[in-house]
């Protein structure tokens, strides 16, 4: 296999990972009321994210180009890509009890000491990546039973699938669309991909983030069970894994669609 398509697949993996995470931050905020804290502290796996993020596009370039070149198809390469978001998500919730346990413990210290470098540092010791690895926890049935599900709104969760399912795509199916257009209007094509995913942003920013936030800042001032929260994380990831899942399917109609705009 291509280094550059594994570096692509493990780059994705670490960014989906990563935003998986981010909705379980929700839990340790409400539990400790340290909101602003955990966000501070996990600052840090968003720019780790946000590195990733700028790697990607090159590598995604030049696989297509590659493939352009050699008249062939890249369609699996994509579709690959695409299913190490599904493998990155997968790992994030197999990760979130693990790391819940780990992120509280740093939170408090991070509210003892009051620099996230210092905390970054101490992390890094043996003796503390050796606690860390014993701190393991795996998923329990009990951590998804007994909750309110049906206090969390359906059609909310199913605009966050879609949404999901575009930002997944976004840079890969434009990209992906230079290979249908003609040489002249390839860049133009690739650099749909930031339109694509202003869209999704756009519409996490104004319909499913408000919604959440409202939730979550009930349960902090005690107006909701702390239990409507872990609901509504469990769902919201849920909806993640099924939105790289429903990327799959609109890969190809959005590269073509996109593709019908420089025709």
């Amino acid at each position: 296999m291509d280094l550059r398509l594994v570096a692509l697949i493990a780059l994705t993996i670490v960014i989906h990972l990563i935003d998986t995470l981010a909705y379980s931050v929700r839990l340790n905020s409400v539990k400790s009321g340290k909101y602003a804290l955990s966000l501070s502290l996990f600052n840090i796996f968003v720019l780790i994210s946000r590195t990733a993020n700028m790697f990607q596009g090159p590598l995604i370039a030049s696989i297509i180009g590659i493939s352009i070149v050699k008249g062939v198809n890249p369609k699996f390469e994509v579709h690959l890509v695409t299913f190490a978001a599904t493998i990155g998500t997968m790992i994030g919730i197999i990760c979130i009890p693990t790391f819940l346990k780990i992120f509280s413990k740093a939170v408090d210290k991070l509210d003892i000491k009051g620099s996230v470098p210092s905390i970054v540092v101490e992390a890094l010791h043996l003796n503390n990546i050796k606690r860390m690895v014993r701190s393991t926890t795996k998923p329990k049935k009990s951590m998804w039973s007994k909750l309110r599900y049906k206090e969390i709104p359906k059609r909310f969760l199913l605009l966050n699938t879609f949404i999901t399912a575009v930002y997944t795509i976004g840079v890969l199916s434009a990209f992906y669309a230079s290979y249908y257009v003609s040489e002249e209007y390839r860049l133009a094509a690739s650099a749909s991909s930031g339109m694509i995913n202003g869209v999704a942003s756009i519409l996490l920013t104004l319909l499913v983030d408000p919604k959440s936030a409202i939730i979550t800042d009930q349960a902090l001032r005690g107006k909701r069970p702390y239990g409507d929260v872990k609901a509504l994380v469990i769902m919201l990831i849920a909806s993640k894994l099924l939105g790289t899942l429903l990327g799959q399917f609109l890969l190809y109609p959005a590269a073509r669609i996109i593709a019908s705009f420089y025709s």
